[in-house]
């Protein structure tokens, strides 16, 4: 037994170094993942900036010295006091987003350099503020991040950060400053309700005054289409009445021509005739003329008429 393990003494070691040599070996594999980069520092001195993908460390030699995020960060830095031209002192709180671009730069270039964006912010920011007054910085916030992003950007840049954007996050001046700029919006608030209320007024009776105005006009409208309506029934009640009485002549020419048709296929003698015109000229008598022109015709039967007339009456007497 003891000769066995001397026999394989050398063979255990040999697998015992081997295995430790591959443990070393595996552990010293890296891979980087996405949006990030690592710095590789070689015997101390830096070495190379390792990107996404697979990577090994020379055992003993190399290591990481920092492991960098390129992503967008975003820090929310504490409020700040700051000064402004006319002496009010204001709390501000700032947001910077930024990124780093070269991962070298931002591991040898400044030391901790969270903490020195922020002084730097804070810097910049009074420095800005202390050249407006109160009310351009209250209403200049746009004006105001454009500035201290511009200036940040170029101080980080040596730093291989990109600051892409600063907001400013409250501002927040003295409570008496507060109190006075709250009693000047509800003022300002009841002016705006009074001018609103004073144009509701105003476009309340602009609205009555057009609507009674067109009022008017309808009426007017609707008497002018009634008085037509009412000429059209009158002009219409006359077109009726006079196509009634032509109808009517109509109907009496049409009688008489008939009358006459058939008393000329009757062959009548002489004596027929001048009875027919006798006949016509007393309904000629009846009617409202002043004047009457008897034909030489009709005088004749007129007279015979009459004697027989005389001659009946003298019977009569007689008789009595």
């Amino acid at each position: 037994m003891e000769s066995f393990f001397e026999q394989n003494a050398t063979a255990l070691i040999l697998l015992a170094v081997i295995v430790v040599i591959l443990l070393l070996l595996i552990s010293r594999i890296k891979i980087v993942p996405q949006a990030q980069v690592y710095v590789i520092e070689r015997l101390g001195a830096y070495h190379a900036s390792w990107s996404t993908g697979l990577h090994i460390l020379i055992p003993f030699i190399d290591r990481i010295s920092k492991k960098v995020s390129i992503k967008e960060q975003v820090v929310d830095f504490k409020p700040q006091p700051v000064i402004t031209k006319d002496n009010v002192t204001m709390q501000i709180d700032t947001v910077v987003f930024f990124q780093v671009t070269d991962a070298k730069q931002y591991t040898y270039g400044v030391e901790r350099p969270i903490s020195a964006i922020e002084n730097l912010s804070a810097t910049t920011l009074r420095n800005i503020i202390g050249e407006l007054e109160l009310d351009a910085t209250l209403t200049s916030r746009d004006t105001i991040n454009t500035k201290i992003t511009e200036i940040l950007d170029e101080a980080t840049d040596r730093w291989g950060i990109k600051v892409n954007r600063v907001e400013l996050k409250n501002i927040l001046p003295p409570r008496e400053i507060q109190d006075a700029m709250e009693k000047q919006m509800k003022a300002e608030r009841e002016r705006r309700e009074k001018i609103l209320q004073a144009e509701g007024e105003k476009k309340s009776q602009v609205l009555v005054a057009e609507g009674e105005k067109e009022s008017k006009i309808l009426r007017a409208q609707a008497d002018k289409e009634a008085e037509i309506l009412k000429a059209d029934a009158v002009k219409q009640k006359k077109i009726l009445e006079a196509q009634g009485e032509a109808q009517a002549i109509e109907t009496v020419q049409l009688a008489l021509a008939d009358s006459i048709k058939k008393l000329n296929e009757a062959n009548p003698n002489q004596q027929v005739i001048a009875l027919k015109s006798l006949e016509a000229f007393a309904k000629a008598a009846d009617g409202k003329a002043t004047k009457i022109i008897v034909p030489s015709e009709i005088q004749g039967l007129a007279g015979l008429a009459a004697s027989l007339k005389g001659l009946v009456e003298k019977d009569a007497t007689d008789i009595k």
